[in-house]
């Protein structure tokens, strides 16, 4: 179970995470607010905006809050040179990742940031190049915004509906994210306030 009390700030999202962090408005605005930042290099801008595809509703309504955010200057891209993707690590399993997963990786290694996925492969692969606390997930991210108080346990329900709309889906793991950040924040709270648990023990 990660650390829902600490998380990352500056993270190079993958093609599955940029998707699942705007395709909820309230968990966006929440990780704004505490000053999560993402960028991607431009293997995962073309994925999510000129890889052919079918032009769903979902998938143009997720492409327009991105290219909004990229005209805003809040999610920018990067580059990277041959040179950054001959890391011996990412490249022995290639074949399982898409192009974008591996430049984003590459990216967080080489600039020091975060990595940030909701793909189990990229998420494995991404542990044995990068140190763990810096292998982060958008369930993660919503924990920890609901750890420290700019999320509320209840917002779970609005989050999961809003990914449900442009087609979406990360339970079990974003339900389990809120429980244990609540329970997280009851511990914190017994051992910040041990009196006051005492008392009530004795009433």
């Amino acid at each position: 179970m990660v650390d829902v009390s600490k998380f990352e700030k500056l993270n190079v999202a993958d093609t599955c995470s940029v998707w699942n962090v705007l395709a909820s408005r309230l968990l966006y605005e929440a990780a704004k607010c505490a000053r999560v930042m993402l960028c991607m290099s431009e293997f995962v801008r073309y994925e999510c905006l000129h890889k052919p595809g079918r032009n769903r509703p979902e998938r143009l309504e997720l492409q327009g809050r991105l290219r909004r955010e990229i005209e805003r200057g809040t999610i920018t891209s990067y580059s990277l040179g041959i040179e950054d993707l001959q890391d011996v690590e990412i490249l022995q399993s290639r074949r399982s990742l898409s192009k974008g997963e591996l430049a984003s990786i590459a990216l967080a290694k080489k600039t020091g940031q975060a990595f940030m996925s909701d793909d189990k492969a990229a998420f494995k692969l991404a542990i044995r190049a990068l140190p763990t606390y810096r292998v982060q997930s958008t369930p993660h991210l919503a924990a920890w915004l609901c750890f420290t108080g700019l999320l509320a346990g209840t917002d779970k329900a609005q989050i999961a509906a809003q990914l449900a709309e442009v087609n979406r889906n990360l339970e079990p793991h974003l339900g389990q994210a809120f429980l244990e950040a609540l329970r997280c924040k009851l511990m914190s709270s017994a051992q910040q306030n041990p009196q006051g648990a005492s008392h009530a023990d004795t009433a």
